[in-house]
């Protein structure tokens, strides 16, 4: 568990979509993983791949059963409790559903992507919102995480 010292963060970013204008740096990406993270981690590696909407739906599809491309999808890395690695796993980002929901919803767009990139990393750490109990965790912890970068509550309307 994280002393509150500096956090050794290593992030393989993989831009595997179409790198239109307002897609967020390597800096950015990590800054907002970081939040998540501060804390509760001293050291962490993660992949945040940056995809098009059919390599989306087709993980989805493939390993949530749902044929249609989403925001963000998570996968934490399944390593023997033998190996004492930061790996945390992967987050895998739809540009274009982020786009969407973003001009949606009336929020910026690098809100949306703080928002997905601080969600995802929480349930790479074990986070989730399956029952009420545990969805209301996650989105408070996401709004005061979101708050500490000046980003309104993702979970009201704007």
């Amino acid at each position: 568990m994280a002393d509150g010292n500096q956090l050794e963060l290593d992030v393989d970013l993989q831009v595997a979509c179409d790198p239109q204008p307002g897609l967020p740096s390597e800096q950015q990406l990590r800054n907002w993983a970081s939040a998540a993270l501060a804390k509760r981690r001293d050291q962490a590696e993660l992949t945040i791949r940056l995809v098009d909407e059919q390599e989306s739906q087709a993980l989805n599809r493939d390993y949530r059963g749902k044929d249609a491309p989403t925001n963000v999808l998570s996968f934490p890395a399944d390593l023997p409790p033998e190996l004492e690695l930061p790996l945390l796993g992967d987050l895998v980002i739809c540009r274009q559903v982020v786009e969407r929901e973003a001009r949606e919803q009336g929020k910026a767009v690098s809100d949306h992507w703080a928002h997905m990139v601080i969600h995802g990393t929480l349930h790479l750490l074990g986070f989730d919102h399956i029952d009420d109990d545990e969805a209301e965790e996650m989105e408070s912890l996401e709004t005061a995480l979101l708050k500490q970068l000046n980003i309104n509550n993702p979970y009201e309307a704007q």
